[in-house]
């Protein structure tokens, strides 16, 4: 069975409908062609779980507002939030209600994530949802959530959920019609690509790092939550949202948008969590032969390997491993606080009662609390 094929089995999808799929050019929100998404994921519910990733309502609480354009200080978006986001669950209450489906808002925001107890509770919830054939609106919490309002995405947040509700398949509708190897909108013979078969460093070059007019995302975000769901095994198809029907013909196994097919060796669901949802408090620079250890014979991070001690931060904080080039290697949880292993950094494990007063480990990172970083 092609990979294409397979996805006519997914049957828990997570559908992220950006801004771009839901605005007209100015900015507004386009209501006609939000009831043709609303009537495509309807046929998509029949017969699987569908979780919706939604953007939108900053446009709509622009729209309600008056004003004339996204504003750009922080306090102006989350006015337009709080503005927009019942008016944009009312759009999906009214929509899919006419269908025969209930809806549920789910506000995230990146601490529900980077908390272990949070996280799962936020999965169990979800899965109680889909249980009950109740399909989850999802967006981030822009009006309180400052961190996300300026440096996320929901592309980042979609990637997140397929991983928490263990997703077959995320569908991301976009304002263009997935990976081209040039920007399609300055070169007119840009090449869509069709499958990926993996997310290398080319790639992700070829994504490049620009946004759209009423996003926040742009292509880069996009792979770049498709190299994270990937390697969960889940399939992930970046197409257009601007065309009636592509979330049925995507389900339906038809060659549009781009492919990116799952990885055959998945992460487990902790280590996953730990590449992904943490944030990083700190940084390890760890010596060539720390990082041969870590990265080839997946072994712990000793104090020995660790070169400097970058950022503030606590026991059991995430932090990175940097290779002496500054490039990220790993994430993992510190068995350590940076004061401590700014004392240990480059002495032996049999060293740490004398400098410290105490052991806790002999690692400064454990191999069970690491994750290796796709470079």
């Amino acid at each position: 069975m092609t990979a294409r094929a397979a996805l006519k089995r997914a049957k828990r999808v997570v559908v992220k409908i950006g801004t771009g799929a839901l605005t007209l050019a100015t900015g507004r929100f386009n209501r006609a062609h939000f009831e043709a998404l609303a009537a495509d994921l309807l046929a998509a519910s029949e017969g699987r779980e569908l979780v919706v990733v939604s953007s939108g309502a900053i446009a709509l609480g622009v729209e309600r507002l008056g004003y004339a354009a996204r504003p750009k200080d922080i306090p102006g978006k989350q006015a337009c939030a709080a503005v927009g986001q019942s008016r944009l669950m009312q759009a999906y209450e009214d929509a899919l209600g006419r269908g025969g489906r209930k809806v549920a808002q789910v506000l995230l925001t990146h601490d529900d994530v980077q908390d272990r107890r949070r996280y799962l509770n936020a999965r169990h919830v979800l899965n109680r949802l889909l249980l009950e054939r109740v399909i989850p609106v999802i967006n981030e919490n822009d009006t309180v959530s400052v961190d996300e309002l300026k440096f996320g995405d929901n592309d980042t947040l979609a990637g997140l959920v397929a991983g928490l509700v263990e997703a077959d398949a995320l569908v991301v509708l976009s304002d263009v019609e997935g990976l081209y190897d040039a920007d399609p909108r300055g070169n007119p013979e840009a090449r869509l690509i069709g499958e990926v078969e993996e997310i290398t460093r080319e790639i992700l070059g070829l994504a490049g790092d620009t946004g759209t007019f009423v996003g926040t995302g742009g292509m880069a975000t996009k792979v770049r939550a498709a190299a994270r769901v990937t390697e969960l095994g889940t399939s992930c198809v970046i197409t257009s949202g601007a065309v009636p029907g592509r979330l049925s013909q995507v389900l339906g196994g038809e060659a549009v948008g781009t492919l990116f097919d799952a990885r055959p060796v998945r992460r487990s669901a902790r280590t996953a969590w730990i590449a992904h949802a943490l944030r990083p408090k700190g940084k390890l620079f760890v010596d060539d032969g720390a990082r041969r250890a870590v990265v080839e014979a997946k072994k712990s991070l000793l104090p020995s390997g660790i070169r400097k001690v970058e950022g503030s931060f606590e026991q059991g904080d995430p932090v990175d491993l940097v290779d002496l080039e500054g490039v990220a290697i790993a994430r993992g949880l510190a068995a350590y606080s940076s004061d401590d292993l700014r004392k240990i950094a480059g002495r032996k494990s049999s060293e740490i009662d004398a400098l410290l007063g105490y052991r806790y480990l002999d690692e400064a990172v454990h191999r069970d609390d690491l994750a290796m970083l796709a470079g």
